[in-house]
């Protein structure tokens, strides 16, 4: 029954969704209109928010296309290879691929979002391997897996609160930081966990599709995408010249290399040891440098590795400007605050957790960014939450906070599964070679996204914290 259900809207997605990058456009038209017409913003005006927000994801988007390119090229290595190799000797069937695949993505996405990356390495090998694994509803998996990245350490909203001088203690928002006991480590966060690392594998199992005739990646491959027979290491030694030369001793040096992950790997001990787990982007495409390089060796194979992974980047690059000028609008025209506003004047003390959920949801269409989101909605909704709390004890006020920060978080990471801005971060990698837009993969998560929506839902309302 569920896997009929997710086949049509599968067929109804193929028929109306644009790519990816039409979305963003149509996204873009929708938000500026709504700030016209709602908010009485001059054409003028909404086109200046446009164009002030148009580039504050570049920084972002770089980190978004390092993380690609550098998970990817470990995944090239020979090392990952062979673990993948030993793998396909247990996982044997389509059913057994979907549950791991969403099981280990979840478990990675842990550790922080732009881990999807192993995941969708990995999930394209074993659909190589593995007879019968519908390719589109593989990527759906994938893309369904990296949800738990909000219950776990890059949670943004969770860190966000927990950070000394942040923007909502220097406005005077939060008189002190919100410890991750009670956001993080909460029974709620705890919950929330489990129903994705225990339900979200169970239910792909139910949703996944029958008919898989001309779905494999197998079939899928068109004729201009060229499997590359060659080895990294074999195209690294076509390049070296037929004499003896220093240029290629250099080029093919494992020494230099060597030294090199050294420092990198003596650097990220030290970021730990003075940060404690600080997972950010930033030390976390550092690492996968460090490790891509160790893993090729030298030189010459990672740039043939980067080289590789690079090639199907493209999307990110011209599309991340777009919605940061979404977000520009969101900002620049008061939209962002007056959907807060909303959330404020509805709430009450019994229901502001789902408020804040549909809010958190609602507002990533046009901000696909959490902590972009809870910048713009974030300080609305505390001070609606301190206005319901005014004569509580202070902890139970916070847990308040909390309660309803936890709650955009989750709204804001289920709603990516109808938003195919992330998406962008799995198609370079399984969408290598094959004819497949957001419209052939969003479908899927229909039914899924229905199912979490009423779970999570209740969950805000009734799970203690």
């Amino acid at each position: 029954m569920l896997s009929k259900f997710g086949e049509k809207f599968t067929d109804l997605f193929q028929k109306y969704m644009p790519n990816a990058f039409v979305f963003a456009l149509l996204l873009t038209i929708i938000t500026a209109i709504i700030a016209m017409v709602w908010l009485n913003n001059s054409p003028m005006e909404v086109i200046k928010g446009w164009y002030s927000g148009f580039f504050d994801l570049l920084a972002f988007g770089m980190q978004i296309v390092l993380i690609i390119i550098t998970g990817f090229s470990i995944a090239l290595s020979p090392t990952i290879r062979k673990v993948i190799d030993k793998l396909t000797q247990y996982i044997c069937s389509p059913n057994q691929v979907y549950l791991f695949v969403v099981f280990i993505g979840a478990l990675l996405c842990l550790v922080s979002f732009g881990w999807v990356v192993i995941t969708c390495v990995l999930a394209r090998e074993l659909a190589l391997r593995v007879n019968g694994v519908n390719y589109p509803f593989l990527i759906a998996c994938v893309y369904f897996s990296s949800g738990s990245w909000v219950c776990g350490l890059s949670s943004s909203i969770p860190l966000l609160l927990n950070t000394e001088q942040n923007y909502l203690i220097e406005a005077g928002i939060l008189s002190e930081v919100i410890p991750t006991s009670f956001t993080l480590g909460s029974l709620l966060n705890i919950t929330m966990l489990i129903l994705i690392l225990v339900v979200a594998p169970l239910l792909v199992l139910l949703i996944a599709p029958k008919n898989n005739k001309g779905k494999e990646l197998k079939d899928l491959l068109g004729d201009f995408y060229s499997v590359k027979d060659i080895s990294i290491k074999e195209e690294a030694y076509n390049y070296k010249l037929p004499v003896k030369a220093v240029s290629d001793s250099l080029n093919n040096s494992f020494i230099i290399q060597l030294i090199i992950v050294a420092m990198g790997f003596s650097y990220s001990i030290y970021h730990f040891y003075e940060n404690g787990f600080d997972l950010n982007f930033n030390i976390m495409i550092f690492i996968f440098l460090m490790i891509g390089m160790l893993l090729h060796k030298t030189p010459m194979r990672y740039g043939i590795a980067m080289r590789r992974a690079s090639t199907n980047v493209s999307g990110v690059l011209y599309q991340y400007p777009f919605y940061a000028g979404i977000m520009g609008l969101m900002i620049y025209s008061g939209l962002g605050t007056e959907l807060a506003q909303i959330f404020a004047s509805v709430a009450t003390i019994d229901n502001f957790p789902f408020f804040a959920y549909l809010t958190g949801g609602a507002v990533n269409f046009a901000i696909p960014s959490a902590g972009g989101e809870f910048a713009v909605i974030g300080p609305s909704i505390i001070e609606a939450v301190k206005e319901l709390g005014v004569g509580l004890p202070d902890d139970q006020v916070t847990a308040m906070i909390s309660r309803a920060s936890l709650s955009v978080a989750y709204g804001e990471s289920l709603s990516n599964m109808m938003q195919p801005f992330f998406l962008l971060l799995v198609l370079p990698i399984m969408g290598a070679g094959v004819k497949l837009q957001a419209r052939d993969i969003m479908g899927y998560l229909v039914v899924p996204f229905i199912i979490f929506f009423i779970i999570q839902s209740l969950m805000v309302l009734y799970v203690p914290l």
